[in-house]
């Protein structure tokens, strides 16, 4: 796994300075919808997943919360649309959801400044947590082999910007995380500060994936982390993990469920429309399938334009 202390930002969470984010979203009038959609995969190369072990929770969700990629029209009268929105997210299916499955993935190289990361000029995502949110275990899961990422029971072991080749045409990138360390205060420092640079100077980062334990209540840090990156106008999407642990309500303990829409509310003054998000556990592998269409479809526009 990965760390680095990030300074805390001087920002409050309950402020809504204005934003534009790069990335493209659409609003419409409210209205809402419950469903539980089925996988969509049919539509596009099978990706194969372990089954989940426990039936997915409805999830009630507004149309102005949804995300809709650029190029893809919602109607509110729309039969189909439930069947259009990525199981246990808020995304919306578009025509440039293919050629999502994973073939082939390796290891490319470690980075500790981003002028040194490769220059292939490949699109890639970005993956940065707290350090014990799962983050290798995702990426893991997401390349279907046990050893591709590090995990360690000792969080902070990813140290440099590293990056995986997937199928020859675009990578994933594991980042330094943020939360603790250890490790002398002035790598975490060091790290914080190639990060950073990473996310605002990486012309290839189609999307920075910002996980976030949802079997916990929102931290201060994560909230800030995410208010950065509106802020700056990167693009992003949120992984919320861990999403198989149910704590018991006699126990003070949120479903998961709860956590991230308490987490979103908290976010939502810094950003004008909903980020992308998605629900996961690399346990059971949900959300497996549904990040890695989310990716191909940001990835093919991205290829495009």
């Amino acid at each position: 796994m990965i760390i680095a202390q990030l300074p805390r930002l001087n920002i409050s969470i309950f402020t809504k300075p204005p934003l534009s984010l790069r990335t493209h979203f659409t609003l419409f009038p409210k209205q809402r919808l419950l469903f539980a959609p089925k996988s969509t995969l049919s539509t596009v190369e099978p990706i194969p997943i372990s089954p989940v072990s426990e039936p997915e929770t409805q999830l009630s969700i507004s149309l102005e919360k949804l995300f809709v990629p650029p190029e893809t029209q919602v109607c509110i009268d729309d039969p189909t649309l439930s069947t259009r929105i990525l199981k246990g997210s808020n995304i919306v299916l578009s025509k440039y959801a293919r050629d999502a499955q994973v073939v082939q993935a390796e290891f490319i190289k470690s980075s500790v400044r981003t002028e040194d990361c490769p220059s292939d000029g490949l699109p890639e995502f970005a993956l940065v947590g707290r350090s014990n949110v799962g983050k290798s275990s995702l990426l893991n899961s997401l390349v279907r082999r046990k050893r591709l990422a590090l995990t360690s029971k000792k969080p902070g072991k990813t140290q440099c910007i590293n990056h995986f080749k997937i199928n020859d045409k675009w990578y994933l990138v594991d980042l330094p995380g943020y939360g603790y360390a250890s490790a002398p205060q002035e790598l975490r420092t060091d790290w914080a500060k190639f990060t950073k640079d990473y996310f605002l100077n990486r012309s290839t980062l189609v999307s920075v994936f910002l996980l976030i334990d949802a079997s916990i209540p929102s931290k201060t840090i994560d909230l800030e982390y995410a208010s950065w990156l509106g802020q700056n106008q990167i693009p992003m999407t949120l992984i919320f993990t861990k999403c198989d642990k149910r704590k018991k309500k006699k126990n003070g303990g949120k479903r998961p469920e709860e956590n991230i829409n308490d987490f979103q509310e908290l976010i939502h003054g810094f950003f004008q429309t909903a980020p992308p998000w998605i629900m996961t556990s690399s346990v059971t592998n949900q959300g497996r399938d549904e990040i890695l269409l989310h990716m191909a479809q940001l990835r093919n526009y991205w290829l495009k334009h």
